[in-house]
């Protein structure tokens, strides 16, 4: 059988993100790809790149409240977030893929909780000047709840970080 990674790229089984690996992109990645599956352009789904939080069992994001993925989750709450470790310290290429579901929530109690952690995560140098911008009359938090992992990429479980090159010894 060939070597993945560095002989084919046929057979990825076996090169998935585990649990602790996960929890570590969730914890480092400050970004992710939103996929909404109701159609809001011209019959086609639609994706955007936004900053999430991992709490809770959830990742949690932000929005004003008129963009299209709010309008998308809320005509139908099924989302795909797709998180990579692109732009992080993190070793290998590294990408996780969930289904679940989105609730849009406007609530004050939502929001005060919500703002700052989110605030301290995304704006460490200054994050109450990062508070008070997010606390706009439109704004909403979105709460992904997964109800499945996709899939998953870890090139550091193959042989020549899967691009060709020697095997590790």
């Amino acid at each position: 059988m060939a070597q993945a990674g560095v002989e084919n790229n046929e057979d990825l089984s076996g090169v998935h993100l585990d649990e602790a690996d996960r929890r570590e992109l969730l914890a480092v990645q400050t970004e992710c790809t939103v996929i909404f599956a109701h159609a809001v352009h011209d019959g086609w789904p639609s994706g955007v790149v936004m900053s999430f939080m991992d709490a809770d069992g959830a990742l949690w994001l932000t929005s004003a409240e008129m963009r299209a993925q709010v309008k998308g989750v809320e005509a139908d709450p099924r989302m795909s977030v797709v998180i990579s470790n692109a732009g992080t310290a993190l070793e290998g290429r590294r990408m996780l893929a969930m289904r679940g579901h989105g609730t849009v929530h406007r609530d004050a109690a939502t929001k005060a909780w919500f703002y700052p952690r989110f605030a301290a995560r995304l704006a460490p140098d200054d994050p109450a000047a990062f508070e008070r911008l997010l606390d706009s009359p439109k704004r909403v938090v979105i709460e992904f709840r997964p109800t499945a992992v996709a899939a998953s990429h870890d090139s550091r479980k193959m042989a020549g970080d899967g691009r060709g090159g020697a095997a590790k010894g």
